[in-house]
């Protein structure tokens, strides 16, 4: 990836963070951390890489994307308003009544969502569908899945998971969020999925490891994944900061679901807004 490019999506990320932040903020609930764990994938895929038109949502060769950890709609949103799907201003709205910013995305509510998310394994399934769909079809988009890591905890993921490989869907490209946190501790400390690579070897897929919130990384993967032909469905264990971006939000499992009182919003805001700069003066 070209260093132009790197610039921009790091500017791009700092947007999303921001677009996250003030969600949460302005519904006095939310999921703070897991979604600024995924902003630099989102930023990356959304801005950068999937094939879709905010302007024509529904284009039948358009890549499909599935936040299976539907409770991280934030972070979809926030990508989703930096790309110009909806004003970004909406953003305030997350959790309102009436608002199509749902504290899970609906498909029914907002254009450009491809599934309805929320219950932690049901996501994949879907995305496999799709997956399997597009090569009935002879279609060649692809099917992005975004799955947290204590969702592997789920035996739906499992059985998602092999019925993808049974299908060779290799049109398919999984990210797992491994920040290592949820709700209430460490993966290690509730119920470990690890190794996760091995776990997904023995399923038939494709697996890389990368750093989550490396830009030039997170390209190459998804370009392998891509040129892939080998029958092999995708997945890409991204290894990333839960809270990332707000200093006093990272690394802490307190920070799953909760949102930052006025004193709180105002810090990460003004660290967001730091990051902004930094990265503005690095795109000129």
């Amino acid at each position: 990836m070209d260093l132009e490019t790197k610039n921009r999506l790091k500017l791009d990320a700092c947007k999303v963070r921001k677009g996250i932040i003030v969600g949460v903020y302005n519904a006095k609930s939310g999921h703070p951390g897991g979604s600024l764990s995924i902003a630099d994938i989102m930023s990356y895929l959304y801005l950068y890489k999937m094939n879709i038109d905010p302007k024509n949502p529904k284009k039948e060769d358009r890549d499909r994307f599935v936040l299976s950890k539907g409770h991280c709609a934030p972070a979809l949103y926030s990508a989703m308003a930096v790309r110009g799907f909806f004003d970004e201003e909406k953003l305030t709205t997350l959790r309102h009544i009436g608002s199509p910013l749902q504290g899970h995305p609906s498909m029914k509510l907002l254009d450009g969502v491809e599934a309805s998310t929320g219950s932690l394994g049901q996501g994949i399934s879907i995305a496999v569908g799709m997956a399997l769909g597009a090569k009935l079809k002879g279609e060649d988009y692809k099917v992005y899945a975004v799955l947290g890591d204590g969702e592997l905890g789920e035996g739906q993921v499992w059985e998602a998971s092999m019925f993808a490989s049974a299908k060779k869907l290799d049109n398919l490209i999984l990210i797992v969020d491994n920040n290592n946190l949820q709700i209430d501790g460490t993966l290690e400390e509730v119920n470990s999925p690890y190794p996760i690579p091995e776990k997904f070897k023995s399923f038939g897929f494709d697996v890389q490891e990368i750093d989550g919130h490396n830009f030039d990384q997170i390209d190459e993967a998804v370009t392998n994944a891509i040129n892939s032909t080998n029958g092999k469905p995708n997945v890409i264990i991204a290894k990333t900061v839960k809270g990332k971006g707000v200093s006093y939000m990272e690394n802490q499992c307190g920070w799953h679901g909760k949102a930052p009182n006025d004193e709180e919003y105002i810090t990460a805001m003004k660290e967001l807004e730091e990051a902004l700069l930094k990265a503005e003066n690095e795109v000129k």
